[in-house]
C-alpha cells in the first residue's frame, strides 16, 4: 500500500487541478504523477526526466535510453520503474534477461548500474570507455538523465507508489527485486 495517497482531481484544490490539467496535456497521469501532484515543485522536478530523455535520445537512441533506465532501476530495485522499463523492452520485442549489446551499449548499461550502485565509485576504466563513444556534453546529459532516473526510483520506492494497472502483466516477482545478472 502506498505511503502517500494519490491526489484525486475532483477533490483537489483549484491550483492542483490547474497543474494536473497542465501536466495531462503532455503526459498521462500515472500513479507516480498523481502522488507528486501534492507538490508543484516535486512535480516539476520529476517532469524534468522527460526533458533529459528527449535530450539523450538523439545520441543514445530510444532503445539504449530505456536500457540505461532499466539498468538503473534494476540496480536500485525500484519495483515501479524497473517494471515500466521492463515493459518498454518487452513491448520493443526483446527479452530483458537476454539483451544483445554491442560495446557501446554495454558501456552505457554498465554505467547505469554503477551510477545507481555507488556514484562515488564509477570506475575510471568505464568512464574512459564512455569517452570513446560520447562527447563531454553528452556525458553531462547522460549523468544528469541517470541522476533523474535515480530520483524517480527513490520517489517511487520510498513512497511505495503502486504499479499502474497497465503494468500489471509485466509485474516483477518479489524475488527478482534482489536478483542481479
Amino acid at each position: 500500500m502506498a505511503r502517500v495517497r494519490q491526489v484525486e482531481y475532483a477533490s483537489a484544490p483549484a491550483e492542483t487541478q490547474a497543474l494536473w490539467d497542465e501536466v495531462s496535456k503532455e503526459h498521462s497521469i500515472s500513479n507516480m504523477k498523481a502522488t507528486a501532484l501534492h507538490s508543484p515543485a516535486a512535480t516539476h522536478a520529476i517532469l524534468e526526466w522527460y526533458v533529459l530523455f528527449d535530450t539523450v535520445k538523439p545520441f543514445l537512441g530510444e532503445r539504449l535510453a530505456v536500457l540505461f533506465c532499466h539498468a538503473i532501476s534494476r540496480e536500485n530495485a525500484c519495483k515501479l520503474c524497473w517494471t515500466f522499463m521492463r515493459k518498454e523492452i518487452i513491448d520493443g520485442g526483446e527479452d530483458p534477461e537476454q539483451l544483445p549489446l554491442d560495446e557501446r551499449e554495454a558501456a552505457v548499461v554498465e554505467f547505469g548500474r554503477q551510477l545507481a550502485a555507488d556514484p562515488n565509485r564509477v570506475s575510471d576504466e568505464l568512464f574512459s570507455k564512455l569517452h570513446e563513444f560520447f562527447t563531454d556534453a553528452e556525458i553531462v546529459d547522460l549523468v544528469t538523465f541517470g541522476a533523474l532516473m535515480v530520483v524517480n526510483n527513490i520517489f517511487n520506492s520510498v513512497l511505495e507508489v503502486e504499479l499502474d494497472d497497465h503494468l500489471d502483466s509485466y509485474r516483477i516477482n518479489p524475488e527478482q527485486l534482489t536478483a542481479q545478472p
